[in-house]
Parts: C-alpha cells; structure tokens; sequence
C-alpha cells in the first residue's frame, strides 16, 4: 500500500510523471520516507553532504545561506509538496546551505546511487533536476562573485517566499475594548504606531483604529475623546496567519484597499503588518506602484505611471514567480489604472444620471492579462425613467468615448472587433443586457456563442456592483433552462484542438508571417480556458477567472473533477511560457504576439507543453461523447 501511495504521489509531480508505470514502481522501491518536525535542521551549511535526494511529500522547508565573512544568515529559497532538494550537495560533495523544515514535513529519499543510474538513463529527469536546482545554485553564485547579495532578488524574493511573520511588527499597539479613544491616541504616540488593534476575548483582534480614524471621526466630526475606542474602531479586521506568503497578503491588501492587517499565530494575536512594511521590504512592490496610480489626478500624470507599471513584470519573472501570481498582481494593478481612469472621467463629466456599473470583458474580465493588450468592456446602466432616456443615453455615450480614449492614453489598445463600452451596442440600460443574455442562450447561433465566449466571463469593476450581480444570477437562472446552449458551447470548444500531429508530434504554422511558430494563446491557453467555463456554466459556479472556477469544480460531479490538478498545472505552465515569450520581446523592442518556435525551448519544456496538449485533448473527447449530438 505505501508503494502505491509512493507511485500515486510521484505521477503526479515533475520530473517524475514523465516515467512510465513500470520504471516509476521499481523507482519507489527504493524510497524510504523520512519525517521532520517543524524547527528541524535537516542539512547544515558546511555539515555533512546529503546522500540522498529528498523529495517533500508534505510540508515546507526553507533554504538558508550565510555569506562568507556575515553573520547573518539569507532566505535564498522555500520549498514545498512535490518539490525536492539535496542535489547540489549530493553531486558537489559539500553542503552550501541550511535546510530546516519549517512545518512538521515528510520527504521521501532517493538514494545517491537509485539517483545517478535514473539520470543516466532519463534525460529529461536530468535535464528537469538540473534546471531546477544547479541553475539556482549558479545564480546565487554569480552574485557572490559580483559582490551582490546571495539572496536572490533579495525584496523581490522575499515577497513571494516568505511568510509575513517573519516581517510583521511584533510591537504593535494592542488596546481593550474598555479603553478610551484619548488613551488609545496617547499609546499609538508613545509607540509611534499608525494604527491600534483592539482586542476581543481570547485576545483576537475585534477592531483596529488609525490615524485616518482619528482624524475623520474624532477631529472632523468632534466625538469625544474620552468616548471607548470601540464607537470609532473599524471592524471586521483583516487577519492573516504568520506563515501566510508576503504575496498574498499584499494581493489582499491591494483588493481591499486597506493599509494594516493583523497577524495571528494560532488564532492569537502576534502582531501587525503594513503597506509601508512592504514598501520598505520591497521598494519596486506593487504597492508602491498602487500608491502612485492613486496620486494621479489628470490623464497626464496617469499614463507613465502606467506604463512604468510594466516593469514589475520583469522583477517578477527574474525571481521565479509563478505565472498565476505575476497574472494576478498586473490584474490588479490595470484595475486601479480603468478606476482611476472612470474616477477622472466622472470629475470631467459630473455625475451620471443614473447608476452604472464597469464591466470587464474577456481575459480582463477573468483577471487574466499579461501585457496589456487590447481593451475588453462594457457598461450597464439602471433603466432610467422615460424623462431620462436620452439624457442617459448621451451622456453615457460622452462618457464611453472618454474612456476609450483615455484608456489609449494609458497603453490598452482598442478592441479590433469594437467589443468596448464606447460602442452603443455594448453601453446599455439592464434590461436590454438581460435581452442579450436571454437571445444568446435561447437562441445560440454561432455568433451568440461567440459573444457568450466574451460576455460571459464578465467581471464588475467599478460603480454600482449590484447591477453586475443582477446580471450574473439572471445568466445562472437562463442556463439550466436551455441545456442546448451547453451543446453549442461544447461544440465550439472541441473544434479548436490543440496541435498534436497523428505521430504525437507537436504540429506549428507551416506558412505566413510566424512560419514555425506555435500560437500559445489561441492552441495552448483558450481551450483550457473554454473547458474552465463551459463546466462552470454547467455547474452554476459564479466565478470568471480560469484557476477559480477549476477550484470551484473540484471534487464535484463534472467529467473534470479527477482532472483538476493537472488542468491548473497545464494553464500555469503555459501561461509562464506566454509571459516570458511576451516579456523577452517587449525588451527587445518588438511587437508582443503569441508565438513561440518550438527550438527555443528546452526538452523538458516541449515534453510538458505536448503534455498539456494531451490533457486538453482528453477532455475534448470526453465533451465530445458527452454532447455528441451536438457536435458538428
């Protein structure tokens, strides 16, 4: 049972999922499983060589090295389930870092001479192995000898390796809820602290104040000082766990638009964590890039910022970050660039007559942009009186122009096909977004379909959000009503077959202007892509972004529910691909597009993306004798 348990578990993680079955059992009948408590010190830095190769079944450890001549020591790297470590000190004969388990973790343990005999005859284990440990090791190398930090990026590293307790502010100001607003101000003086949490039973936060608090409310409105400190606190508070990952909580802090969040261990109160924290940690974070974008006030000043903005992508990849993360931190960020944009749209024109909501289309709308490309929106408004008809419709009309313009201004091209809230047919009241929505699934021509493809992966960004989340439980009412939409979704979805030739060979453009290329976005990301929302649509899930809705199908009763693990693989390898191609371009000063030629990637790369391929084939079929009777 544990050798079955052993092959379930390798098959599923690289490099060892490219062994066939039988190599891959003989292969763990040389394993033995090992655990660690959390604290552990597994290798020590200049101690005895690893003569194994461990691979984490379950935990976290965390890779530490101390400069020659430094007492202190640096975080180069984190590693977690499926990820292994001990190859440079089992090849190179002397242990260059510490490795200590930071939660309770079991590995199991290839032996040193199990290893070398797998290498020599796998290529692409070799190749995999390599890649992932010795071209690290070589890094941290090069920057020793330039007389650079061995952390690794250092800031741009640690926001996506370490946890934020190791950062938070242990001393922050903790008042009881007896406390009076005047105490509370004098304690957050003497400790120079921007904010006060206040404490609940059992010690977990039930509220926090700021200084914005005690100007708006004490100050501006005139509450009495001597009033608890309960009537002014904010509350619910922000907490997080101290071993979440810096970059989650920054990506909280950016979606909420808040400043302090409180760190608990244990459900216990440790400490605080600002956006200054992060700042000081990081000076190129992405909140420091939101921090400039909301400063802007004019058109002017937005569009550099903007385009600056960019830049962080780079940062990103140079540190090894995945491309969800890299997707959702440039997500956010275009996002405060359309708000800010609709905010000074707003102050030219005045008020709108009636309220409206922004709609994001697309890979916009499903949070799935890496350079921004073309602009992908709409605009729904509330049905305005007969009075008001026209009046809303010009001004809503004045104002779609002035977004559209100034969203070029700021770097998002146009739509192609029109599909921006500056065309009439896509700035309407929600009656008539209810008609689209109704005429597209009752009656699903090739061209509802296709519309369906852009429209339905909407996401509200700014402005009245219910009549976004009118719209959405309208959609989930329609589909269970009309399951030949489905068909025709399901139709459209297997006619785009990912480039697998008859002898399993990758298949690339054979002529035009990208001659051997390989178009990433159109055969690798959208049938992932259209499998992700056709099985939402299918279950009712209301999310748009692709990782979320495979998230909200596992586990349950959809042909993809034993397959979601491998579908969220294939979408992040692929999409890394995208954005590195994307990136290397846009330093080269050429035009960004979607194809990559097959030689400029490594062999394991090619197995992985032919991999992914396979996968999205596979399911493609399953579709296809699902909906046979639909298929054309």
């Amino acid at each position: 049972m544990l050798i079955d348990d052993a092959v379930r578990f390798l098959s599923q993680i690289p490099p060892f999922q490219f062994l066939e079955g039988p190599t891959l059992r003989e292969l763990t009948q040389s394993l033995t499983m090992e655990f660690y408590p959390k604290g552990t010190v597994i290798l020590q830095q200049d101690g005895p060589v690893s003569e194994s190769l461990r691979i984490i079944q379950k935990g976290l450890v965390r890779i530490s090295i101390r400069p020659k001549g430094s007492g202190d020591e640096e975080v180069s790297d984190y590693r977690e389930r499926g990820e292994t470590f001990g190859l440079v000190s089992l090849m190179g004969g002397h242990q260059k870092t510490t490795i200590v388990a930071m939660q309770d973790t079991i590995c199991y343990l290839l032996p040193k001479d199990r290893l070398n005999d797998l290498m020599s005859s796998h290529p692409a284990i070799t190749e995999y192995l390599l890649q992932f440990h010795l071209t690290k090791y070589v890094d941290m190398t090069s920057r020793e000898i330039q007389g650079k930090s061995l952390l690794l990026g250092s800031s741009d590293r640690l926001l996506f390796t370490a946890q934020v307790g190791e950062i938070c502010r242990a001393t922050a100001t903790v008042m009881a809820q007896s406390a009076t607003i005047r105490e509370t101000a004098r304690r957050m003086v003497a400790d120079r602290q921007s904010a006060a949490l206040v404490a609940g039973p059992g010690g977990a936060p039930a509220g926090i104040v700021t200084d914005s608090d005690l100007r708006a409310k004490v100050v501006a409105l005139g509450h009495s000082i001597d009033a608890p400190v309960t009537q002014i606190m904010s509350q619910p508070v922000i907490t997080v766990d101290e071993k979440e990952p810096c970059f989650e909580v920054v990506l909280r802090m950016l979606q909420g638009n808040i400043h302090h969040v409180a760190v608990t261990r244990e459900g216990s109160l440790c400490g605080m964590v600002t956006t200054h924290d992060f700042m000081v940690l990081q000076g190129r974070s992405p909140l420091a890039f939101s921090e400039d974008i909301e400063m802007q006030t004019t058109l002017e000043g937005l569009a550099p910022v903007s385009q600056k903005a960019l830049t962080i992508i780079g940062a990103l990849l140079r540190e090894g970050a995945r491309a969800a993360n890299i997707i959702r931190i440039i997500s956010e960020l275009n996002d405060r660039v359309v708000r800010r944009v609709l905010e000074i749209a707003e102050k030219e024109l005045g008020p709108p007559p009636v309220p409206y909501c922004w709609l994001a289309l697309g890979s916009e709308g499903r949070k799935e942009q890496t350079f921004r490309t073309d602009q992908d929106n709409a605009l729904v408004y509330a049905d305005p009186p007969a009075a008001l008809r026209e009046d809303a419709a010009e001004y809503f009309r004045r104002f779609t122009s002035f977004m559209r313009n100034g969203l070029v201004h700021c770097g998002f091209e146009p739509c192609p096909a029109d599909c921006m809230a500056s065309n009439p047919q896509w700035c309407q009241p929600l009656s008539v977004w209810r008609g689209y929505f109704s005429d597209w699934i009752s009656a699903p021509t090739p061209k509802a379909v296709l519309n369906s493809q852009i429209f339905f992966d909407f996401r509200p960004l700014h402005g009245d959000l219910s009549l976004a989340w009118e719209l959405r439980e309208h959609l989930g009412r329609l589909i269970p009503d009309y399951p030949t939409f489905l068909g025709f979704l399901a139709n459209m979805l297997v006619k785009n077959r990912p480039p697998i030739g008859f002898f399993g060979a990758v298949a690339v453009e054979r002529s035009g202007e990208h001659k051997h290329g390989l178009n990433l976005k159109i055969k690798g990301v959208t049938p992932l892509v259209d499998i992700a929302r056709l099985f939402a649509l299918e279950k009712g899930v209301r999310h748009s972004s692709t990782l979320d809705r495979l998230e909200a199908l596992r586990g349950g009763s959809t042909l993809i529910s034993d397959l979601i693990d491998e579908l969220e693989y294939a979408f992040e390898f692929i999409s890394l691909l995208r954005i590195h191609h994307q990136y290397r371009q846009m330093e080269a000063g050429k035009p960004i597009d979607n194809f990559i030629h097959l030689d400029t990637l490594s062999h394991l790369e090619r197995q992985s993306l032919k991999n992914a391929f396979r996968l999205a084939l596979k399911v493609q079929d399953l579709v296809m004798e699902r909906y046979k009777s639909f298929i054309i």
